[in-house]
């Protein structure tokens, strides 16, 4: 069966304290929707692919055939990166973690507020268009990295926690080229929920 764009799980002017409403319906509607339609033109011709996850696809690039290894590095991560962005967030969401991801994040980090800033400061420092992320390692450890362009963990052997989005589509129209600024909005839509059904 052919990939599709999930429904977002709220209103598109539901976090639009953080994200307004034409960003969500460009981000979503168009943006999301063309990495899904050119991932299903990249697997037209395979019809064994097409029986995979789209996270199984990235998980390991180098089994993908070389005519559309790099459309599948682009439009599946981009599909798996979306897919997972539009969960992670929530009206009413932000505030302290709660739970497991409270605890990784205090193990690792100290606190959430350092964590927060090397989080930021991490997406801040992402050249060009690209993500931020916290990823588990198969041992359990969490880190921060950052991947560019639809890169996604998964293609490195890590598991992604959460991420956010530094394309300049997912915050130009509101914050034009304030990029930290929007970092920092952004952890008020958070959902911790979602984040600590991810850990697991």
């Amino acid at each position: 069966m052919a990939f599709e764009v999930p429904a977002l799980p709220y209103d598109y002017t539901a976090l639009d304290s953080v994200i307004d409403e034409k960003t969500m319906h460009l981000h979503h509607d168009m943006h999301h929707a063309a990495y899904v339609k050119n991932l299903n033109a990249a697997l037209e011709k395979y019809p064994d692919l097409q029986a995979k996850s789209a996270e199984d696809l990235i998980r390991d690039l180098n089994a993908i055939p070389e005519a559309i290894r790099s459309a599948v590095r682009n439009n599946g991560g981009g599909h798996v990166n979306h897919t997972m962005f539009w969960s992670i967030m929530k009206p009413g969401g932000g505030g302290e973690p709660t739970g497991a991801i409270a605890d990784a994040i205090k193990k690792t980090f100290g606190d959430f507020k350092s964590f927060q800033e090397k989080f930021n400061d991490a997406g801040v420092k992402q050249f060009g268009s690209g993500w931020v992320w916290l990823a588990g390692k198969p041992g359990g450890e969490v880190q921060i990295l950052s991947t560019p362009n639809q890169d996604n963990p998964i293609s490195q052997g890590l598991h992604p926690i959460f991420g956010n989005d530094v394309w300049e589509h997912a915050y130009y129209l509101k914050y034009n080229n304030r990029r930290p600024e929007y970092l920092q909005a952004w952890w008020n839509v958070v959902n911790w929920d979602e984040i600590n059904k991810r850990l697991k």
